[in-house]
């Protein structure tokens, strides 16, 4: 039997008997063959294959964004590959050049804290290769870019503070680079301004990407005379970091000190005490990222990725961290 009549067999083809079907299909089982579908798709001249680029995994956030991609691209036969930039731009080229060798049909990507150029992922578009953000944005790359409302999220947080009666609020930043860094400062100066709250610039807190580092920075601001009152943590892992200088320091939240934080930290509401959290809608940004490649992949007509911005509004979960006592 030729290779050919064997192929279509497998493939259930139309211009093949039944009986001949169910005599490859039988051998196939005897065999235990399995067809590979890497193989076909380098025939399509397709992978199949969304490749996914964050900077941490430790971040609930990403993790939830992965889930919500999933959950779509698996509807279409297509798989993730997921890498980890861990915040350096060095090693966020490095990816961008191994999935430029054709292993992927797509990328999804949050840049890193580190990442200023766009020149590496310019060569994405050039290959032909479609390319689109979320979170942390190249701002200037013609596509589309799933983000959340941070500026407004910020500016609210904030008021939520003063209201619970903060003075001097501080502002945790991991990178000025990045685009929700500059939008939640953003919201977060306008809303000093606003209430017309006293502001030094040495009250927004450059922030490293080592615990340890951090733990120390943030107790040297914690001795009794001319601390903050209110703490607003544009990441997670800072506001951790935070709880562990607070208690380290033989200080309470919220009677001396109160906390809000970015986050989709699940177990939230289980630390001591509860923490308030703004929550991104970090799988819905995953499914949306996912919905549009697949149309621009898989119709006839696909659909093209036009070069615009989509918010996607943060929740605010207020618990004990940041209450008036």
């Amino acid at each position: 039997m030729a290779p050919s009549t064997v192929s279509r067999a497998l493939n259930d083809s139309y211009e093949i008997s039944q009986k001949t079907k169910d005599k490859v299909l039988a051998l196939a089982k005897e065999l235990n063959y399995q067809p590979n579908p890497y193989a076909r798709s380098l025939r399509a001249h397709k992978s199949k294959t969304i490749g996914v680029i964050i900077p941490e995994r430790i971040n609930n956030f990403f993790a939830q964004v992965i889930d919500g991609i999933e959950e779509i691209t698996q509807q279409h036969g297509y798989h993730l590959l997921v890498y980890n930039s861990h915040e350096d731009v060095i090693q966020e080229k490095k990816i961008i050049s191994y999935l430029l060798g054709g292993r992927v049909d797509a990328i999804v990507m949050s840049v890193s804290s580190q990442t200023s150029s766009t020149e590496h992922l310019e060569q994405v578009q050039k290959q032909g290769i479609p390319i689109i953000f979320f979170d942390r944005i190249a701002q200037d790359l013609p596509t589309t870019k799933f983000i959340t409302n941070d500026y407004q999220s910020g500016f609210d947080a904030t008021k939520k503070l003063i209201e619970s009666g903060c003075k001097k609020i501080f502002f945790l930043l991991l990178s000025k680079e990045i685009t929700i860094g500059k939008e939640r400062l953003r919201g977060y100066l306008d809303a000093v301004k606003a209430f017309g709250l006293p502001f030094e610039e040495n009250w927004v807190i450059q922030c490293t990407q080592e615990e340890k580092k951090n733990i120390e920075l943030f107790k040297s601001f914690l001795y009794p005379i001319g601390r903050p009152d209110g703490i607003l943590s544009s990441v997670e892992k800072l506001a951790l970091n935070a709880y562990h200088a607070i208690q380290q320091s033989k200080l309470k939240i919220p009677e001396d000190i109160k906390l809000i934080t970015f986050s989709n930290m699940k177990i939230a509401d289980l630390l001591n005490p509860p923490l308030s959290t703004i929550s991104q809608p970090a799988q819905e940004i995953g499914r949306e990222c996912a919905k549009l490649l697949m149309k621009n992949l898989t119709k006839a007509n696909a659909v093209p990725i036009e070069d615009q911005i989509i918010t996607i509004p943060s929740v605010i979960h207020l618990r004990k961290s940041s209450q008036m006592v």
